[in-house]
């Protein structure tokens, strides 16, 4: 039966018309287009959801309202107005449609955006020209909100920092008195010390590097050759040729050698201040004697030779012969004494190297094994080495050098400690024989001693009661977090009434569904009454054509059955009527509610507004009064 309403192409004919290819080429065309513009619209509807923007989820709402709520909704995320609320109106008219997308692109070039857009490529839904614009807008939100969010964290921790402190900006204010008189000890300790003075009948110095030159002698620092001498060197160096380059050294040891002849003859003129004068410490004095140990012997062996010489050079005519004799006994007694002496020192001298040579023979065999020991230890460990993984060996000669260095700075921060300590200890011993203690001064480091355990005790037991507060206070805070707040309240409020949207248009979804199997059942009945009429009229149709009686009684009860049909009909005719009232009437009743809820929004975004000014007004006064 389908076969004869729906026309077939005839199988004889194989060629089609020219008008028949053109319609058969532009449709294809328009599926490729389809295609295409339903891939811009999935790609628009995750930069949409990926952007924060989750009415995009709804399947209920159109593309143009997914599309457009998008629009401005990145639009108003970026700071800038768009006289519309498209966060709650859907199924626009065509006319209110119009509008929206005329104020969205007027919209755009105020936000400098670099694509064109047109309201009817919105209207019409031209994705492939909406894409790069959301694109845009959707980049564009993202950084106006992370800019946004550390401003507001910003401002969040000023405003904190007002009126409370943290932990360690207290621990650093308890401190802080501590490290200032330690910083100013040290000053005091280390502070620059004037070692000479320009005399008085020195002439004033006219060169102002030269004063500053002298200064710094005065205290003792000394100054380089000049920076400007310094740069015209090296600009002769730079600006000659490189077989110069000797004779620029050369006037360097010669700007060297005139500036230490100018610090001398500065130097000159300079008078030793007078708490150094006449100080000689004995650190001093044990290091020259310690230094010129060896040259004092030496000097004293050679003039007791000479005072001998002396004594035996002097002239035998004032003296007798015995006495010559005796002189020269007593002399060469004397250096055979002193020949001796030297003998013995020299014997010692010998018996102390012999004993040292023995030590250091039985040190070098004692090396020597234990360089073949290690050695052997070597190259075993080379062996093991070779064996080994390069990047552990290399891991561990890098631990190996840095336990090295830590060691090496152990031992230099023990030796910086130990001389500190000793410093230390020295500086107190002083201040205890300065201040010389006595009873009273005991007594009253007893009595502090005292005042000091008590006043620990009482830190403890506030340590312990703050510590119970600081539990309360946790308690507390925990409790208040559970409850929301009124951007969390907000946030409720949104997801609450996207899932309400979502079920909503899976209500209607379902309904319609409802009403579509409803619809095809009540059909169904009908067909099933009208074919089982029909197979009664066509199964009495022989047996009524048979006699004019029956004949009589087929058409008066075919009438009957076509005024019923008509009566039917009448019905439902009036049936379809009221549910197409009560549907305008319903659909009347939206558009009201519908305006009422975009008012309602309108207002409390406007007393939003109107609350953040009051905030930053109420700010400004009190850092006003503040100030």
């Amino acid at each position: 039966m389908a076969s004869s309403v729906f026309g077939r192409v005839r199988s004889g004919s194989k060629q089609t018309s020219a008008a028949d290819q053109e319609v058969l080429s532009a449709s294809l065309v328009e599926s490729r287009e389809d295609e295409e513009q339903s891939v811009k619209l999935a790609e628009i509807l995750e930069l949409l959801l990926a952007a924060g923007y989750f009415r995009a989820r709804i399947k209920g709402l159109s593309p143009f309202d997914k599309v457009v709520g998008g629009m401005t909704w990145c639009i108003t995320t970026c700071n800038f107005d768009v006289d519309v609320d498209l966060l709650f109106q859907e199924n626009s008219t065509i006319g209110q449609k119009i509008a929206l997308t005329e104020k969205i692109v007027s919209a755009l070039p105020r936000m400098t955006c670099p694509h064109r857009l047109e309201p009817h490529q919105i209207q019409g839904l031209d994705f492939i020209h909406i894409f790069p614009v959301i694109q845009w807008l959707v980049k564009r939100a993202i950084e106006t909100r992370e800019e946004m969010g550390d401003y507001v964290r910003a401002y969040s921790v000023s405003q904190f920092l007002k009126s409370h402190l943290l932990p360690e900006d207290q621990d650093f204010l308890q401190q802080k008195d501590k490290a200032t008189r330690a910083v100013l000890d040290v000053l005091e300790v280390y502070k620059p010390q004037r070692k000479y003075r320009r005399q008085r009948d020195a002439g004033e110095l006219s060169d102002e590097e030269s004063r500053v030159h002298s200064t710094l002698l005065e205290y003792g620092r000394k100054f380089g050759f000049s920076k400007q001498s310094r740069k015209e060197t090296e600009d002769d160096c730079k600006s000659g040729s490189s077989p110069a380059a000797p004779a620029g050294a050369s006037e360097e040891d010669d700007l060297k050698a005139a500036e230490e002849t100018r610090i001398k003859s500065l130097m000159v003129r300079m008078a030793v201040m007078a708490t150094e004068e006449g100080k000689l410490t004995a650190s001093a004095v044990g290091q020259i004697v310690g230094r010129q140990s060896e040259e004092i012997k030496q000097f004293a062996s050679e003039y007791a030779e000479k005072q001998v010489a002396a004594s035996v050079d002097e002239r035998p005519e004032h003296f007798g012969p015995l006495q010559q004799h005796r002189r020269a006994v007593a002399s060469v007694s004397k250096q055979v004494e002193l020949k001796s002496q030297q003998l013995q020192e020299v014997q010692l001298k010998h018996s102390d190297l012999k004993m040292s040579c023995e030590r250091v023979k039985t040190r070098l065999q004692e090396a020597t094994e234990e360089s073949a020991r290690l050695s052997r230890e070597m190259k075993s460990l080379e062996e093991e080495e070779e064996r080994a993984d390069s990047s552990v060996l290399e891991k561990l000669r890098t631990l190996v050098s840095m336990n090295e260095s830590l060691k090496q700075q152990e031992q230099q921060f023990r030796a910086h400690c130990r001389d500190e300590m000793t410093r230390l200890q020295q500086n107190i011993e002083e201040l205890q024989a300065a201040s010389g203690q006595d009873a009273e001064e005991e007594q009253r480091n007893l009595m502090i001693d005292k005042q000091f355990n008590s006043d620990r005790e009482k830190l403890q037991k506030l340590r312990l009661l703050m510590a119970r507060r600081n539990r309360e206070i946790a308690i507390l805070q925990r409790k208040i977090d559970d409850v929301p707040s009124r951007a969390e309240l907000t946030q409720y409020q949104k997801r609450f009434i996207e899932l309400y949207s979502q079920v909503s248009a899976t209500h209607k979804e379902t309904k319609q569904f409802f009403t579509l199997y409803n619809t095809l059942d009540d059909k169904k009945v009908y067909l099933e009454k009208e074919v089982n009429l029909l197979n009664s009229i066509h199964d009495n149709f022989q047996q009524a054509m048979a006699s004019s009686a029956a004949r009589g009684q087929f058409l008066h009860q075919m009438e009957q059955i076509v005024e019923g049909i008509k009566q039917s009909r009448i019905r439902m005719e009036k049936k379809k009527q009221e549910n197409k009232m009560r549907r305008d009437q319903l659909n009347d009743e939206h558009l009201e509610l519908l305006d009422k809820q975009r008012l309602y929004f309108k207002t409390v975004k406007d007393f939003k507004e109107e609350c953040r000014k009051n905030e930053m007004l109420l700010s400004k006064l009190r850092t006003k009064g503040a100030s």
